[in-house]
């Protein structure tokens, strides 16, 4: 298939060393009234708006949201995963609630910073005591950085929308500040309303975004012209999906298709896959990778290492352990080894999954009674299965040995299979639209030809089996990086698929071999009415009727 890359947003700061950041700080509630009128004012304001971005790796529990799907188990007794797994979410207890506030808040940020520069407002700081003769170089400089500014503010309201509506379907949309509006109450505008607002701000303002941050290094980590387009081409797939497109109504999904191939195919843009899958997602390699779009940085940390290593391993407590509904999902690419099952896969397994008999922390896990990892013991994994991927081997958690964590939001390799999924259902697999980069088929074979040249060919020729393989190929490409639970839910699965017991292996050792068998380890329930997450009562009490809850709460 024919493709074109780029390094987007936050993959500039290859350029720059890995303790730089935006200087998000701000008390947002200053007023336009009570704030310093100078240059350095736009700057804080307009850093501001980006101080929400979800942080993939600590949304539930402190950990990653997959312990909410079928993807893993949180191994604590007591955990704010437990009210998924259960469809106890209701109006009084919804642990992404946080989100909701926070998405607004960066809205509010944004559309306070686009009021404060508003009608040659900030122009006119730009130019206050300065002598626009003399300091002519860094006056340009100023300029254009104000003109991606407020280009950036009206995409990081598209982004913080397109979180909402990902959760709670329709939701009031604000374009002024509390000031502005006199305190205005809003009632909830419709899904499809707020995708076409999205897709407006986007395609309103992605060309007077920069391209790369590349040769500006201390712009890393706002947005791009490319970083835009994902949004929208995400926004546009959820759009078409059953769950928002009842009757499969084409034009959305040929709609969807588009955005992504725009994205693809963009002249200003660059992206290819990182070679080594494992890789990327380790330490600081997204900041540097071709296939990096936009990515959420923080200072380096062993977080993500404490919460998931092994409760043998020092400092580990164990945390979301993938769960065998996973590990089965992920092919064979030789002949199966009835004495290890994890001999001969797809090497996304071994990249993602520590599974007995491998060497993690600087030893082999030994799960079978009475060896280190015994799961018998007090917060071993219940499933038989520790996490891998976005961590790093063997740091010294009791000497504090830290390493990046870099949240990789919007990638190439999301792209192409959102691109495959909308193609797909549009024109069928093997067909290429004319003006298009390659058929469906060819993109899902791009991002299987980068996990192993040895996966067997996806042959599906319909439609309908060719959906298929692009659900499992989701599962497998995107496994923790909080893409399934959503995908379950806009494909109208979750009914099905998580209401089903999650599973893990016991192990057994006789000698030196190490028998498996596969158990349940936990019920989930999920109902009709969690396809949406409920409002909070709070939220619906103080807004004086203007708001409408979802069905079912």
């Amino acid at each position: 298939m024919k493709t074109r890359y780029i390094i987007l947003a936050c993959a500039a700061a290859l350029a720059v060393s890995c303790d730089k950041f935006l200087d998000t700080s701000l008390d947002l509630n200053s007023t336009s009234e009570t704030v310093a009128t100078s240059r350095s004012s736009i700057w804080s304001f307009a850093n501001a708006f980006y101080t929400p971005i979800i942080y993939g790796y600590g949304v539930l529990d402190g950990n990653l949201f997959a312990a909410a799907s079928d993807e893993a188990q949180q191994t604590a007794a007591s955990s704010n995963a437990l009210y998924f797994n259960k469809g106890m979410v209701n109006a009084s207890v919804n642990p992404l609630w946080t989100y909701y506030n926070n998405c607004y808040e960066g809205i509010r940020a944004a559309n306070f910073f686009l009021d404060y520069v508003s009608d040659g407002k900030g122009m006119a700081l730009l130019e206050l005591n300065r002598n626009l003769i003399t300091d002519a170089v860094n006056y340009a400089r100023d300029v254009a950085s104000l003109n991606w500014y407020i280009a950036e503010a009206h995409v990081a309201r598209a982004y913080y929308y397109s979180e909402l509506i990902k959760m709670y379907g329709g939701v009031p949309i604000v374009e002024k500040t509390q000031q502005q509006s006199g305190g205005e109450l809003i009632q909830r505008s419709s899904y499809d309303a707020c995708v076409e607002y999205i897709v407006k701000e986007i395609d309103d303002w992605k060309d007077q975004l920069s391209t790369s941050w590349a040769d500006n290094n201390t712009y890393e980590g706002r947005f791009t012209k490319g970083a835009a387009m994902a949004i929208k081409a995400r926004v546009l797939l959820y759009a078409a999906s059953p769950l928002h497109n009842p009757t499969n109504d084409r034009d959305k999904w040929v709609r969807a298709a588009e955005a992504a191939k725009d994205l693809i195919v963009d002249p200003d843009l660059s992206y290819t896959l990182a070679g080594d899958y494992g890789a990327y997602f380790r330490g600081g390699n997204s900041l540097t990778s071709k296939e990096t779009i936009y990515v959420v940085r923080r200072g380096a940390n062993n977080t993500m290492e404490t919460n998931n290593y092994p409760i043998a391993t020092s400092g580990g407590k164990s945390g979301v352990c993938p769960t065998q509904n996973l590990v089965d999902a992920y092919e064979y690419i030789g002949t199966p080894d009835p004495a290890n099952p994890y001999a001969n896969r797809d090497p996304r397994l071994a990249a993602s999954i520590v599974t007995n008999g491998s060497t993690w922390n600087g030893r082999v896990i030994s799960q079978a009674p009475g060896e280190t990892d015994d799961m018998a013991k007090a917060n071993a994994s219940k499933t038989g299965y520790y996490l891998k991927k976005f961590l790093t081997d063997g740091l010294n958690l009791t000497q504090g040995q830290t390493a990046q964590h870099n949240w990789v939001a919007y990638r190439f390799g999301e792209v192409l299979l959102n691109y495959a999924e909308a193609v797909n259902e549009a024109w069928g697999p093997n067909t290429v639209p004319t003006g298009y980069p390659g058929s469906a088929a060819e993109a899902l074979k791009y991002i299987r030809m980068r996990a192993s040249m040895s996966l067997p060919p996806v042959t599906a020729g319909t439609v309908e089996s060719f959906r298929k393989a692009v659900k499992h190929e989701r599962q497998v490409e995107l496994a923790f990086e909080d893409h399934r639970y959503w995908d379950l839910l806009r494909w109208r699965d979750a009914m099905d698929v998580l209401n089903k017991p999650v599973q893990g292996v016991k192990v057994t050792r006789s000698g030196d071999d190490w028998q498996y068998k596969v158990v349940d380890v936990a019920d989930r329930t999920f109902a009709e009415r969690n396809y949406y997450l409920p409002l909070m009562r709070s939220e619906i009490e103080n807004a004086g009727g203007t708001l409408q809850q979802n069905p079912g709460y």
